[in-house]
């Protein structure tokens, strides 16, 4: 017990904080029974505070005015320094999430982690290479690089349904990193009914969230650090003389840009061959930049700072050797037997014949139809028992 006539400035008091003792700086009275005291607490950060007599039974007097001693668990610090020495890690090994993690990733995944993504703040990125290229592996190193930095604590993936489940076993098996799908019963017993607030890692379908207009409102309740989109092609707007549909896939990909502070873009097939719809996708990375529509000779696309493409054959291993054989393509001509040449004959005149009868129909039977048609072509390409078999069941 300390009485307030105690105290005096350059004492350390016990009692006044819930962090320890704290140094007197100055003391003010107000009549006898109230002072206001300014004390100095052991981070060096300066407080104010009133105190009365009701305070004085919890009030002592520090015998040691030190802010340290060597008289801690040995243990606890040995766990704190060791805390603290993980939580830097990654200013001794750049490659951090490599090393720990079970996985040997190719030069092209080194490269698009290290050299192209981890140094954009913020990130906003379209990684399109192509299939078998390794897009998991290199979001995941990602997503842990990230994470072990301190830049990522709150991370959404979204991705076509029948690949949630892939994407948390590999995330789980290979990187150690457990994330949670959503799902209709996940939302149903959540505590607060919104289960992107109470999870802060979390894989939901893109289609069950574009079309649910409550689950959309849910997800930007609070906002992301990092949202990684699956497939993104399937985020689709196009323009219709000058105005522009947008999808509800393409919409939720607007929600995922202006709520996440990075936002990566993954698919292999980023262009559809039409370079306006092409600038209405990039819009997702930069909607600034590519806002309006395309025109050429005015306008002209070049996404090479936000986007990265390898194909097959520029993907090699350390050794410099190519990671798929080389595709080789050509035409193996063949004779048609005298049977097969006549139906082939009498299958192109069959498929002639009816074609001009399907362009009598209206537009959309004229299409059905010629679907059809073409696919007779293709099976008898394929070999008599194929275009056999077609014909039968059309009989």
């Amino acid at each position: 017990m300390v009485k307030l006539e105690e105290l005096k400035v350059g004492l350390a008091i016990n009692g006044l904080t819930s962090s320890g003792s704290v140094g007197l700086v100055a003391i003010e009275w107000h009549g006898k029974d109230l002072m206001t005291i300014t004390y100095r607490d052991s981070n060096g950060k300066l407080g104010e505070q009133i105190i009365g007599r009701d305070l004085e039974e919890k009030l002592s007097i520090s015998k040691d005015t030190k802010s340290w001693t060597f008289k801690a668990d040995p243990e606890m610090f040995r766990l704190v320094s060791e805390a603290k020495r993980i939580k830097l890690a990654y200013l001794f090994d750049p490659l951090l999430a490599v090393h720990t993690s079970k996985i040997t990733p190719l030069p092209h995944q080194i490269t698009a982690v290290y050299d192209k993504m981890l140094h954009r703040q913020p990130l906003r990125y379209l990684l399109a290479d192509d299939p078998g290229a390794g897009k998991t592996i290199m979001a995941g190193l990602l997503i842990k690089e990230l994470i072990v930095r301190g830049d990522v604590k709150r991370c959404l993936i979204v991705a076509p349904g029948g690949l949630v489940e892939q994407w948390q076993d590999e995330l789980f098996d290979k990187f150690q990193l457990y994330f949670d799908i959503i799902t209709r019963d996940r939302i149903n017993t959540s505590r607060t009914g919104n289960p992107f607030t109470e999870l802060d890692m979390v894989i939901a379908r893109v289609d069950q969230v574009s079309r649910d207009e409550d689950l959309k409102n849910k997800i930007i309740v609070e906002d992301w650090d990092l949202c990684v989109v699956d497939e993104a092609h399937k985020m689709a707007a196009h323009f219709f003389g000058n105005k522009i549909n947008k999808t509800k896939r393409y919409r939720l990909g607007e929600i995922l840009r202006d709520h996440s502070r990075h936002l990566l873009l993954m698919t292999a097939t980023p262009h559809n061959g039409k370079e306006e719809d092409f600038q209405l996708f990039l819009q997702l990375v930069d909607k600034d930049r590519f806002e309006g529509k395309f025109r050429n000779g005015v306008h002209q696309v070049d996404p090479s700072d936000i986007m990265r493409r390898m194909v097959k054959e520029d993907l090699l291993k350390f050794d410099e050797t190519k990671l798929f054989p080389e595709r080789k393509a050509f035409t193996k001509e063949f004779a048609l037997s005298k049977e097969e040449d006549t139906l082939y004959k009498k299958v192109t005149n069959y498929v002639r014949d009816e074609f001009k009868r399907a362009e009598k129909k209206s537009d959309k039977k004229k299409n059905v139809i010629g679907f059809a048609l073409t696919i007779l072509q293709r099976r008898l390409a394929s070999s008599p028992e194929a275009i056999y078999q077609s014909l039968k069941r059309r009989r």
